[in-house]
């Protein structure tokens, strides 16, 4: 039974990402364009191969059946194409990387754009968010996290800075007005603004001095959600709103022009640096080997105080 090979591809795609909307996302098609090749797919194959209602997409058994022996042929499919990156000048494709917001705000703008500089057939997507997950469910190739966030059984690579900070700070209309904390416990006192995750968490501001650590549970007029939205409480606290705590690079240009003060400075916590990690169970695409070479190169070479 001839089947075009793109038909295949778009059923896949569907079949991974779960929805003809998430698979669009993922592939750079359209909702419409991947429905209409699974239509014509179920046409040429006679048999329905997804469940559709107007909010799920859901395999047949006949079409769990297919997946099961189509899916690792379609991965041989891509790692035929993708020997051929070794025939190039520069190695081409696409990479997606499943990082966190602060990654993506805060150490990727140091090395994306060289690499796309000396990579140019390469095209890169980052994937960005605060909810930690399973990074080829969507069919990222590799990920970026903390020490606490990575997956078991990967290869994980440091990547930008190996220590950061936590960094308390308000604007000085707020401290005249308030008063300047002494410890962190005065800050249970004090109108915070804090971030909570998409699971609705909302994690502790802990501080550290010597053997003593203190943690607490801020509370304040304004929560926003852990990601890009923290620039709004950054925008507050020089706004003279309250007392921000994030991380030290992500409010250093506010300190560095005088907008926000820093406080309790000596009670600020260290943290360790992200780390790109990757399944090398996997055959390892081109994109992604590039990245791995050129993020090593960065890490090697010496620092220009």
């Amino acid at each position: 039974m001839a089947l075009d090979i793109a038909l295949l591809h778009a059923v896949v795609a569907v079949a991974k990402a779960g929805g003809f909307r998430e698979a669009a996302r993922m592939t750079g098609s359209n909702p419409s364009r991947l429905s209409d090749a699974v239509r014509r797919a179920e046409e040429q194959l006679g048999v329905r191969l997804f469940n559709r209602t107007t909010r799920t997409v859901a395999l047949t058994e006949a079409g769990r059946a297919l997946m099961t022996r189509l899916m690792p042929a379609m991965n041989e499919v891509d790692a035929a194409l993708d020997s051929l990156n070794h025939f190039r000048n520069t190695p081409g494709g696409t990479l997606r990387i499943n990082v966190p917001v602060s990654a993506a705000r805060l150490v990727l703008p140091s090395i994306v754009p060289g690499f796309l500089a000396r990579y140019p057939d390469i095209q890169l997507e980052v994937v960005a968010e605060s909810n930690v997950q399973d990074i080829f469910r969507d069919g990222c190739d590799a990920g970026i996290r903390y020490d606490d966030h990575l997956e078991q059984d990967m290869v994980a690579l440091p990547i930008g800075p190996r220590v950061q900070r936590f960094a308390a700070a308000a604007s000085s209309a707020y401290l005249e007005k308030f008063g300047t904390p002494q410890h962190p416990r005065d800050l249970l006192q004090h109108r915070c603004l804090y971030g909570r995750y998409a699971t609705g968490v909302i994690s502790d501001w802990e501080f550290e001095k010597g053997e003593e650590v203190v943690r607490l549970q801020p509370k304040g007029p304004l929560i926003c959600s852990i990601g890009a939205a923290m620039d709004l409480t950054v925008a507050a606290a020089v706004s003279g709103a309250g007392v921000v705590y994030l991380f030290e690079d992500w409010i250093k240009p506010a300190l560095d022009n005088g907008s926000l003060q820093p406080i309790l400075s000596e009670w600020w916590q260290s943290f360790s640096g992200l780390w790109l990690y990757y399944n090398d169970r996997r055959l390892i695409p081109a994109p992604l080997q590039a990245f791995l070479d050129y993020v090593r190169e960065l890490n090697v070479q010496p620092r220009m105080d």
